[in-house]
């Protein structure tokens, strides 16, 4: 007999189930246990006129790995209960212990997560702490929202490459770089795709899109801040303006919503289109007005951020906004400046429920306003040969955004820590396991 997951068993009058003993409820002359898969929880029904079964349920531990053939029970409905919903458990005719668990186990499966306060205990034995239904929740949204995502893509005609995460120059500006021995020479861990995204443009790919790990090494302590992590990058060919690309984000994360609320999440709400657009100007005025104060102009702090997605929500009843027009002091060489104020980017930032969700921009393709640009920055223009050679035969306009997924789940989900959306994260101090 083939094993059945357990959302699969109505109708089925006798099935083979496997998975997690999540609790144990002994009775004189019966034993209750609730097992659990990937897909739900159900009740066995262990009864002593079946000694085999009833002696092996009597030394079943928690969170062992059992396999049970068996009967199709309707539940009983509970004592003063109204409108039962029909459920069904399941009279276990035959059982096999596959995996014993010891004893004691440091973290408890069966205690619902409600604060931080041994999240270093949880993530050092992540093993147990995913085995939580709300822990698979994560991770089946993290699966349905990249496959709306992809699912678009494909329509839309996009490619996927994969990118080096070794390189010989640092792909962004900055010092926040981990730095390797590669062989007899150095190596730098890859901030993001960029360089080669903006390749595949010069090899005339059109529209890419790239998933990876991107790497930070920055002293961060904070919840939504990582120094590994999944990046989701796209770049398209052929743009008019930073607008065509923040377009192109709304229907990717349109079509992941609805995937999502069709499969694990029905009470999601889709984002409306077009997402707001407001400049950064226009978001430091809105701030001060609220008596918000930054400690800079050219960027926002993390309460800011909270803030002006505060604000936007009560103004239009959006999750979304999108930021543009950053200056040149906050944005990297590489970003294309506005014709009429060169001080200003054509870039954006994506806002999400109080947090920084996606960077993007036109790039600037032109080689020698782009060489002048890297220069303004401080760059070296030896080290960053092989990237501007990528322009030297021709290049279409183009521009594109690198998406930070976890945050994106975390809001969604309304977790506390980025940690929680990562399958096992890394920070500063943690390498484990």
């Amino acid at each position: 007999m083939q094993r059945t997951l357990i959302k699969e068993i109505s109708g089925i009058e006798k099935f083979k189930v496997a998975g997690f003993a999540r609790n144990i409820r002994k009775h004189k002359g019966v034993i209750f246990v609730d097992l659990a898969d990937i897909s739900g929880s159900m009740q066995l029904v262990f009864e002593a006129s079946n000694e085999a079964v009833y002696a092996i349920a009597d030394t079943i531990a928690l969170e062992s790995v059992l396999e049970v053939s068996g009967l199709t029970k309707e539940k009983p409905a509970k004592k003063n209960e109204t409108n039962p919903q029909r459920e069904f458990e399941m009279l276990v005719e035959e059982a096999k212990i596959l995996s014993v668990a010891e004893d004691n186990a440091p973290v408890s499966v069966l205690q619902k997560i409600d604060n931080e306060a041994n999240m270093d205990l949880r993530l050092d034995n992540r093993f147990l702490d995913l085995r939580k239904p709300e822990g698979q929740l994560i991770f089946k949204v993290w699966t349905q929202l990249e496959f709306g995502i992809r699912e678009y893509l494909n329509r839309a005609n996009f490619m996927q490459v994969y990118t080096p995460s070794f390189m010989s120059t640092s792909s962004e500006t900055g010092a926040d770089v981990f730095e390797v021995k590669y062989f007899d020479r150095k190596a730098y861990l890859a901030q993001s795709p960029q360089f080669y995204k903006q390749m595949a443009m010069s090899a005339g790919f059109e529209k890419v899109f790239v998933t990876g790990p991107v790497f930070r090494a920055e002293k961060s302590f904070t919840t939504r801040h990582s120094t590994e992590f999944t990046g989701w990058d796209f770049e398209i060919s052929y743009i008019e303006s930073h607008h065509d690309i923040m377009t192109e984000e709304e229907n990717m994360l349109v079509a992941g919503f609805k995937k999502l609320k069709e499969t694990v999440l029905p009470d999601l709400e889709i984002p409306t289109q077009p997402f707001p657009r407001i400049t950064l100007a226009e978001a430091k005025a809105k701030l001060k007005e609220a008596k918000v104060f930054s400690e800079r102009e050219d960027d926002f702090s993390p309460e800011e951020e909270r803030e002006i997605c505060r604000l936007i929500k009560e103004e239009t009843g959006h999750d979304f906004v999108f930021v543009i027009d950053y200056p040149i002091t906050i944005r990297p060489f590489y970003h294309r400046r506005h014709e009429n104020n060169p001080n200003l980017t054509k870039s954006f930032d994506l806002l999400y429920r109080g947090v920084e969700i996606t960077t993007g921009a036109q790039r600037e393709h032109r080689l020698d306003i782009l060489s002048k640009q890297a220069l303004e920055k401080g760059m070296n223009l030896e080290e960053l040969k092989d990237y501007l050679n990528f322009f030297r035969y021709g290049c279409p306009p183009h521009g594109g955004a690198g998406v930070g997924p976890a945050r994106l789940v975390m809001k969604i989900l309304n977790l506390p820590n980025i940690k929680e959306a990562t399958f096992l994260p890394r920070d500063v101090k943690r390498l484990n396991p």
